[in-house]
């Protein structure tokens, strides 16, 4: 991290912030593009937790009012008196917990060929896209955000243990899932960042060890907050009657951008 420029702190925060709420992997991004563009060392530990950190403290920023209902609705709820917020809150807490076991036997049993890795984020990118393409077009809208129920909320969190396979993406991964079971898609993205938000924090403080006070870290918090908040804002209004054609799209070209220029090298 010591070698690390300012320049390329900003880049990789503007590039974290972008893809961390799309559904295009912002882990497969931010070994892509050093490895692709830049000839960049992989990211160390420590920048990886402050670009984290930025899009945290954004996604508690842009949503604190709705997580201030929830907490109220959670404690009313354990007072007996029943509420939706009361509801979503439990509801986000029982979607967390599948996908956090799943990832966490993921990131610890399946190790990684030192050689072929763009391959295969490519690959996740490729078939992602497709299965996103098809869900959003094939599947109806049946559910808002305020229909959700504990089987489908349970099954949306269950599709975040995807997003340690490099490249799926867990925006990518519950998105498509919301849209399989028929959620519209600006309810589904609202979801997906709420539950973003646990299962980011726990990232956060389970490596906040490595985290340092360098300025290319402070850089990094700062650029990936900012865009962070700008890239929930754009999507949210964006889904409102835009689909996820694009990205899927996006993801299908960038993976195949990714095996080219690994063969032509």
């Amino acid at each position: 991290m010591e070698t690390m420029q300012m320049y390329e702190s900003i880049i990789l925060g503007i590039v974290q912030g972008i893809t961390e709420f799309l559904p295009i992997s912002s882990s497969a991004h931010l070994r892509i593009v050093p490895w692709m563009f830049f000839g960049w060392d992989q990211i160390s530990d420590s920048f990886d937790v402050a670009l984290h950190f930025g899009t945290f403290i954004a996604m508690v920023l842009f949503f604190f009012k709705d997580w201030l209902r929830l907490f109220k609705g959670a404690y009313k709820n354990l007072r007996g008196e029943k509420t939706a917020e009361g509801r979503m809150f439990w509801y986000l807490v029982v979607a967390t917990i599948p996908g956090g076991i799943i990832g966490l036997l993921f990131s610890m049993f399946m190790p990684e060929n030192e050689y072929w890795w763009p391959i295969m984020i490519a690959i996740a990118l490729i078939l992602m896209g497709i299965i996103l393409y098809i869900a959003d077009k094939k599947c109806k809208s049946v559910k808002s955000y305020e229909d959700l129920d504990l089987k489908t909320t349970f099954l949306i969190g269950l599709s975040q243990g995807l997003a340690f396979i490099s490249g799926v993406s867990r925006s990518g991964a519950t998105m498509t899932a919301g849209r399989l079971l028929g959620v519209d898609r600006q309810s589904i993205a609202r979801f997906s960042f709420m539950l973003a938000t646990p299962i980011t924090f726990a990232a956060v403080v389970f490596e906040a060890r490595y985290f340092d006070f360098s300025w290319p870290s402070i850089i990094g918090v700062i650029v990936s907050f900012i865009v962070s908040l700008g890239v929930i804002k754009f999507l949210l209004s964006y889904l409102r009657k835009g689909s996820f054609k694009i990205f899927a799209i996006y993801r299908v070209i960038f993976g195949a951008i990714i095996i080219a220029t690994f063969f032509l090298r």
